[in-house]
């Protein structure tokens, strides 16, 4: 059984939910199914991999999100078009079978509206395809742009994580710095007031009679 993690959160970890979140939401999937990939994968439950998405990382990927959602869109569009030519397809072999068991009225006749069934057919699949291939070209390049925006994105997250460990590592330097400084200038008080206090003392010398005489 896998241990669950309760350590801090890593940027590699960070980076993780959000490549496969992204993904998942490209793809038309769920989040929870993306919370328990990402939990599978670096050791964490769903419900803490869903809360530190919408607590934190989902704030730092607005922009990506909404490519993934038009991505989404451009897909399902894409799998509607690859549908209706399929149905298109089906529909001329019903139609086809169809004038096949009439040929016993004329079969010349029979063999023009075959002909002019496939003539309409491949014309009409013509021009959906060159509409399906138009918008295959587009939705290719969208896709382009959006994976390079989505690296620039994911290079810049990089860069603050980086700066930010930076900083923390800067500032827990400054940190020790500071209480090392307290406690020399703790210690050198301590001194001075124990210099003064025995500065404070009085001090005596026994003379030639062996009596004590206070040094002033």
């Amino acid at each position: 059984m896998t241990a669950v993690r309760q350590d801090a959160w890593s940027p590699d970890d960070d980076l993780i939910l959000a490549e496969v979140t992204l993904r998942h939401i490209r793809e038309g999937s769920t989040q929870l199914a993306a919370f328990e990939e990402v939990g599978e994968r670096i050791g964490r439950t769903s419900a803490a991999c869903g809360f530190r998405w919408n607590s934190c990382v989902r704030k730092r990927y607005e922009d990506a999100i909404q490519i993934a959602k038009q991505q989404r869109q451009k897909r399902n569009y894409l799998k509607k078009q690859t549908v209706t030519a399929t149905s298109q397809v089906s529909s001329l072999a019903v139609y086809d079978t169809e004038e096949r068991t009439y040929k016993h009225d004329a079969s010349t006749i029979d063999e023009g509206i075959s002909i002019d069934a496939v003539i309409r057919f491949l014309r009409s699949w013509k021009t959906t395809y060159q509409d399906l291939s138009r918008q295959i070209k587009l939705f290719e390049k969208d896709l382009k742009d959006k994976e390079e925006e989505l690296y620039r994105l994911r290079s810049e997250n990089e860069r603050l994580a980086k700066e930010a460990s930076s900083a923390q590592t800067d500032y827990r330097t400054v940190n020790d710095d500071y209480k090392t400084l307290i406690q020399i200038m703790d210690r050198a008080r301590r001194l001075t007031v124990l210099s003064n206090e025995e500065e404070a003392k009085p001090r005596f010398k026994m003379d030639a009679n062996g009596n004590l005489e206070r040094i002033e």
